[in-house]
């Protein structure tokens, strides 16, 4: 072969090499920064843009596709110690008509985090609120939609500011006081009662722990490779804290059952979504729900655990889309097979 030939080949197959081992190194480096550039891409690919409001000198960071239209915005609030990209494997499955905004919570991502901040659920309420009207969301009512802490605060929001919302979707929303505790509860008061905060296990610190919450959240057992865990966990370490603090906050006696002091408060038209096998809330909380709020529709998922948005993201956009459809009579939407 001509040694042209064979200089060209070396010479390619260098040129190759070089962002494959820099994607090697990184998965095996850096996987938290791989994790961010993965969200990033995501983003970037689903339309969502990522913004900055103030309140005052209170800074909320969201992402956000379309505009307000002649159908209700759509705000979305994510679970604790979470993110606003957590809504993206949803938000792929919803039609691009949509104005979605999603927020970081109150002290998580881009969003400020204060001492001084009041971390409870009205606590985080009356910050939503604030974004709320920062964005003027509520020139015309939207559609809240929140899972897990973030349900919590949004069924609170339903009770507290009626006029703002036209409806409401909860999906295995924290806040509601059950006649018996499941064992995730009954361990959570153990730690409690032993003062042993740093063994939350909502809240990891290890590849291990991860793995393991990543089981207890979810009825698919998805296969993670280290490197990945590690990468989250590298993620989340820094912030640890904060979550140990905001986690005792949410399970306050204060807090605690916001939602299912609030409930029957809430008379916009209202979708439960909860995973029949969720190990962390219990799905009776459903029927709770139903049967103090008056207009309300229940959507029980098989085979699916507490992360109903991680594992079921089609299902669950298809739900929302259909809701909005029949409670708003939006005319003809994206079919979502």
């Amino acid at each position: 072969m001509d040694l042209d030939v064979v200089n060209m080949f070396v010479i390619a197959g260098g040129t190759l090499a070089i962002p494959i081992l820099a994607f090697v190194a990184s998965f095996l480096l850096w996987p938290s920064a791989l994790i961010k550039i993965y969200y990033w891409y995501w983003r970037r690919t689903l339309g969502m843009q990522v913004r900055y409001v103030y309140h005052e000198d209170y800074q909320f960071c969201y992402s956000f596709r379309g505009r307000p239209g002649h159908k209700p915005s759509i705000l979305m609030l994510h679970g604790f110690s979470a993110h606003k990209d957590m809504w993206l494997s949803v938000v792929k499955f919803l039609p691009k008509n949509l104005h979605l905004v999603c927020v970081d919570m109150p002290g998580h991502e881009g969003t400020t985090r204060s001492s001084l901040d009041d971390l409870s659920i009205d606590g985080q309420v009356k910050r939503i609120h604030q974004f709320v009207e920062c964005l003027k969301l509520n020139k015309k009512p939207f559609h809240l939609i929140g899972t897990s802490m973030g349900g919590h605060v949004a069924g609170v929001y339903a009770a507290y500011y009626p006029s703002d919302i036209c409806s409401l979707s909860l999906v295995c929303p924290a806040g509601l006081q059950y006649s018996t505790d499941n064992q995730f509860v009954q361990r959570l008061k153990e730690l409690q009662n032993s003062a042993a905060v740093e063994k939350i296990p909502l809240i990891p610190s290890t590849p291990e722990e991860m793995s393991e919450m990543l089981q207890l959240c979810s009825y698919v057992r998805f296969k993670v490779p280290q490197q990945i865990l590690q990468g989250l966990v590298d993620v989340r370490i820094p912030h640890n804290n904060f979550y140990r603090k905001l986690f005792l906050e949410i399970v306050s006696e204060k807090s605690r059952y916001s939602l299912h002091q609030n409930m029957d408060k809430i008379k916009v038209p209202t979708q439960i979504i909860w995973g029949k096998q969720d190990q962390v809330l219990d799905v009776s909380g459903a029927d709770m729900l139903a049967k103090s709020i008056a207009n309300c529709q229940v959507e029980l998922l098989e085979n699916c655990g507490h992360s109903v948005v991680m594992e079921r993201p089609r299902k669950t956009a298809k739900l929302i889309v259909d809701f909005l459809a029949s409670v708003h009579s939006t005319g003809n939407t994206k079919k979502l097979d």
